[in-house]
Formats: C-alpha cells, sequence, structure tokens
C-alpha cells in the first residue's frame, strides 16, 4: 500500500511540474486548451490546466534572416537571369503567425519570387544591375504589406546576388575592358598636353627672364655710362674752375704789378682760350670783353694757334 501512495504522490509531482513552464526572452508560447485557442504565453512563469492545456506552439521573436535561393526572372528587355535575396522579417503577432499560414517561411519565398519577378519584369537589363536600392525598397513595402496578416514584419530586403547569363556576363567585361582602355588613353592625352604645356609655358618664362635680363642689363649700362659722362663733366668743369682761378689771380697780380687795361683784356681773352682747349665750337665772350679793338684778329690767331 505505501509503495501505491509513493507512486501516486510522484505521478502528482510530475503532473504539477509538468504545468509549470517558464517562458524565456524573446520568445511567446502559443497554448491551446482543447484545441481551441486559449492565449499567448509572454516573457515569465505560467502554469497551464493538465491535460486540458498544452504549448501549440513556440515562436521566436527576435529578427530572423532567410537567404532564399536564385530565382530566375526576366527583364522587360527579354534577357533571362537569376538573383537570389536576402529577408530581414521579424514576428510580432505570435497568434497570427501561429494561425495565420500553414508554412510562413515557404510563404515569404514564394512571395518573394513573385514579387521579385513583377518589379524586374517592368525594368531593362542596365536598369536592374543600377537600381538595387530602388528594388530593395519596393520589394520590402510589398512585402511587408503581404506578410502582415500574418503577423510577420519584413525590416529589410536585400538582393544578395544578381547573375546575369555568359553571353551577358562576357560583353558586360568587353564594355568595361573598352571604357578602361578609353580612360587610359584620354588619360594619357591629358598627361602628354599637361606635359607639352608646361615645356611651352618654362620656354615662355626662361624668353621673359632673358629679355628682362637684357632689359636690366642695358639700364646699367646707360647708368654706368651717365655716371661716367657725369664724373668727367665735373671733371672738366673742376679744370675750368682751376684754370679761371689761376688767370683771376694772375690778372690781379697784374693790376697789383700796374698793367693798363688792354693787358688785362688780353689775359682775360686768353683764359678764354684755355678753357675752351680747342675743343669748343661756340664761346660766349663777356660784353666789356666785346668792345676791345681788333677782337676779331686776336680770336682768329687764337683758333690758328690751336
Amino acid at each position: 500500500m505505501e509503495w501505491v501512495l509513493l507512486v501516486l504522490v510522484i505521478v502528482v509531482l510530475l503532473a504539477v511540474a509538468s504545468c509549470i513552464k517558464i517562458v524565456p526572452q524573446a520568445s511567446a508560447y502559443v497554448v491551446e486548451r482543447l484545441g481551441a485557442y486559449q492565449g499567448t504565453w509572454s516573457v515569465g512563469l505560467h502554469f497551464k490546466m493538465p491535460i486540458l492545456d498544452k504549448v501549440a506552439k513556440r515562436i521566436n521573436l527576435k529578427e530572423q534572416v532567410v537567404d532564399f535561393a536564385p530565382q530566375p526572372v526576366i527583364t522587360k528587355d527579354n534577357v533571362t537571369m537569376r538573383i537570389d535575396t536576402v529577408v530581414f522579417f521579424q514576428i510580432t503577432d505570435p497568434k497570427m503567425f501561429a494561425y495565420g499560414v500553414e508554412n510562413p517561411i515557404m510563404a515569404i519565398e514564394n512571395l518573394t519570387a513573385t514579387t521579385l519577378r513583377n518589379i524586374i519584369g517592368d525594368l531593362e537589363l542596365d536598369q536592374t544591375l543600377t537600381s538595387r536600392e530602388t528594388i530593395n525598397t519596393k520589394m520590402r513595402a510589398s512585402l511587408d504589406e503581404a506578410t502582415d496578416p500574418w503577423g510577420i514584419k519584413v525590416n529589410r530586403v536585400e538582393l544578395k546576388n544578381i547573375i546575369p547569363p555568359a553571353e551577358i556576363q562576357n560583353a558586360m567585361e568587353r564594355q568595361m575592358k573598352a571604357e578602361r582602355e578609353r580612360r587610359e588613353a584620354v588619360t594619357r592625352a591629358e598627361g602628354e598636353k599637361k606635359a607639352n604645356v608646361t615645356v611651352a609655358e618654362g620656354k615662355k618664362a626662361a624668353l621673359i627672364l632673358e629679355a628682362e635680363a637684357e632689359k636690366q642689363s642695358a639700364i646699367l649700362r646707360a647708368e654706368a655710362q651717365k655716371e661716367k659722362m657725369i664724373r668727367e663733366a665735373e671733371g672738366e668743369a673742376e679744370a675750368i674752375l682751376k684754370v679761371q682761378q689761376a688767370t683771376a689771380d694772375g690778372i690781379k697780380m697784374l693790376r697789383e704789378a700796374g698793367a693798363d687795361e688792354s693787358v688785362l683784356r688780353l689775359k682775360s681773352l686768353e683764359a678764354f682760350e684755355k678753357a675752351a682747349d680747342g675743343k669748343a665750337t661756340k664761346i660766349i665772350i663777356p660784353s666789356e670783353i666785346q668792345g676791345m679793338a681788333g677782337l676779331a684778329s686776336s680770336l682768329k690767331e687764337l683758333m690758328t694757334d690751336k
């Protein structure tokens, strides 16, 4: 009898333990009672009725990522290519997710394929290759609207790979090679042009510097010649002053010695002769000397002697 009671106690304890459920973080449990939806358990400790209640579905509320296999699509210009997509989604309503669709992941995959075909069908090949962001945005909006009744929110859709046919890939590679060669030729031509311009500017600058140097040299030579002429003129003027001073001193001595006016005028005329030094072509005679008798004949003799 004691063994029977012990067994009963153990069964009761196991039954009670099975009725205690702990829901972990970022999870939710959908509970049914007698096959009907009873409620959704969130994070924490929960109790269920034995036999009557059961956990129908354990749901992960974290953001999930699904990578779908490449899907064949046809562009507007009838080019067949394969595109594989990556969908980021999150379950927002556990009840709708549990009862809305039989296989949510397969449903999302098929919905992604049909939506992708519809979008790519309106684009040409070049647009498809250059409009990834536009395609991603349109697909996310379409999928998010379609999966809303299933309790799923599509956060992001990315085109992982766009695989065109082999002949299209070869043509694109040839086009890119031609474009790179064209850019190389343009770059080389621009480099040569800049080099030629630099050389021409260098020659121009050299000619300008040479002309400037010649100009400066001519200015320096003219200034040197001018200074030389000034020094010579100053020397000649100083010599004339010395001669005139000596003549004046001589006349003064003659006056002091008692010489008459004729002798003094003759000495003054001799002083003008020395001042001219045989190089002057015009001599200005003071008015007091011009009245001398025989001035013309004296000047003629003086010029003849020189």
